[in-house]
This record gives C-alpha cells, sequence and structure tokens, in this order.
C-alpha cells in the first residue's frame, strides 16, 4: 500500500477487523486515525485506540461526511461488517435516501459503491479494505490445523467453483460442502448462519469455502475470517476452511491457530 495518509478515516463496523487496521496502519506511518463508529454495532473501546470518534446510526451518511471533512479526512476506509438486522433497521438522513434512490440493486458492492461515490464526491478516496494488511492475507496451501485426506482438499475445490457462481450472482460469497454436494449457500444472513446450516447436515466431516467475488472491489466486501469463525466452524461440525489465498483477510492468527489446533479444524488457502 503507497498512500500513508496523516490522517486516515476508519467506517468501523463490528468485530476486531477496525482494531487490527488502527494498529496497522499506525505501523504503516499513519499519524491520526479518525473513527466514524456505528452504535450497537462497534465495539465501544475503540474509542481507546484513535483520536477522534463520532458515534452514529447506521443510514446517516450526511452526518459522518460532515464529520470526516471536519476532521481533515482526505483518505478513509471501510472495516467491519454491519449485521443484516440493523441494515433493516436504517433511518436514513435526506443524503442517504438520495444516494439509495439512484441504486437499482442493493446488494453489497452496489449500496458500498454508492457510499464510495458520495464520499468521492466530498474528496474523501475510499482506500482498498487490505491496505497496511499485506501481513494478514491468506496463503496457498495448508495454513493451520489438522493435515487432511486428499478427498478433503477435493471439497475445496468443487466448494470454490460453487462458491464464485453464488458471488458472481450476488448471492453469497459463502458455501458449505460435502463429498461434491452442496449443503448450504451464504445468502443475506451471513457467513456463521451458512456454516451453521450446512454443518448440521455435514455429519461433522463438512467443507467451508469462501471466495472473493469476480472483479472483487477491494474497497469493501473484502473475505475475512478470524477466531470467531473457527470457533463457529468447531461448533458446526464443519472441519475445513477454504479461503482464496492473497485475497481474503485471517484476523487474529495467533488465535486462529491455537483454535484449529484445539478444535480440530483446518485452515487452507487455495
Amino acid at each position: 500500500m503507497s498512500t500513508v495518509p496523516e490522517t486516515l478515516g476508519l467506517i468501523a463496523g463490528n468485530g476486531v477487523y477496525p482494531f487490527t487496521m488502527a494498529e496497522a496502519a499506525r505501523k504503516a506511518g499513519v499519524q491520526r486515525l479518525v473513527v466514524a463508529a456505528f452504535e450497537n454495532e462497534t465495539r465501544p473501546e475503540i474509542a481507546g485506540r484513535v483520536d477522534a470518534v463520532e458515534w452514529l446510526r447506521v443510514g446517516q451518511l450526511s452526518r459522518m461526511i460532515r464529520f470526516f471533512r471536519g476532521e481533515g479526512v482526505r483518505h478513509a476506509v471501510m472495516v467491519g461488517q454491519i449485521a443484516p438486522r440493523n441494515l433493516f433497521d436504517l433511518r436514513p438522513d435526506l443524503r442517504t435516501l438520495m444516494m439509495l434512490a439512484k441504486v437499482k440493486e442493493r446488494n453489497a458492492e452496489s449500496l458500498f459503491g454508492a457510499v464510495a461515490s458520495e464520499l468521492a464526491g466530498d474528496g474523501i478516496d475510499l482506500l482498498p479494505a487490505t491496505s497496511y494488511l499485506d501481513d494478514h492475507l491468506a496463503p496457498h496451501g495448508h495454513i493451520c490445523g489438522p493435515v487432511r485426506k486428499e478427498r478433503d482438499m477435493e471439497d475445496i475445490g468443487f466448494g470454490a467453483r460453487m462458491a464464485r457462481e453464488m458471488s458472481r450472482l450476488d448471492v453469497g460469497q459463502t458455501v458449505v460442502v460435502r463429498r461434491g454436494t452442496v449443503l448450504a449457500v451464504e445468502a443475506f444472513e451471513g457467513t456463521n448462519e451458512c456454516m451453521r446450516r450446512g454443518g448440521a447436515m455435514g455429519k461433522g466431516k463438512a467443507v467451508m469455502v469462501k471466495v472473493s467475488k469476480p472483479g472483487q472491489d477491494l474497497r469493501f466486501d473484502v473475505p475475512v475470517i478470524g477466531a470467531q469463525t473457527v470457533q463457529t466452524a468447531a461448533e458446526a461440525g464443519i472441519q475445513l476452511i477454504g479461503v482464496e489465498a492473497g485475497r481474503t483477510l485471517i484476523l487474529e492468527r495467533g488465535e486462529v491457530e491455537r483454535l484449529c489446533g484445539d478444535r480440530g479444524v483446518t485452515v487452507a488457502g487455495f
């Protein structure tokens, strides 16, 4: 990542991702971190890691841009998801309503792309969500956990083909498979619920595969796994997690490795 601005804005969703980005950006040389945080989403402790924070409701686009401009933000990055329940509890301001009126299909790419356009209109450049995080990208091959049989690894190839097709159709980026059969496809409910549904039918032998979208816009919706993914997999009866190498972020790597060892879950990059 070549752009290292003095001030970086974080549009922070839930989970550990915003904290990982904050730490990596500091190491890269960013002097000031300014966070747009969301009520009932962003962890409150983010306030102790950054220089300025504004707490918003999902849909307050005008307020977020006004806050960023007031703090001198010219570069921002989206980090962390927003739970589907909050996307259905939108209380949009006028600017958000006008933006939504222009969006014909409301999927992650179109909605986040529209937000990026609004930010750009006010002189704020949205950087790739992988900025400063090269060390967190999944490598190719076995990453951690038990070494699996060749037949199990073949399911990753099958799952990758299925997941890429679902992703191309804007349905989801994750599938759960076993022995060449699709057990579950991710939709709006999210990765964890897809894993639980598929794992329940896999009898402890299911394989979860996550891919990036064809022509993935790296500014948003980048595939991510972390300790919670491994924990959910273990509880759901998923023995193997396949992730796209070089395009999937693995957060909390040490904890992921520990949990994989303890719970017998394998992570591999393809």
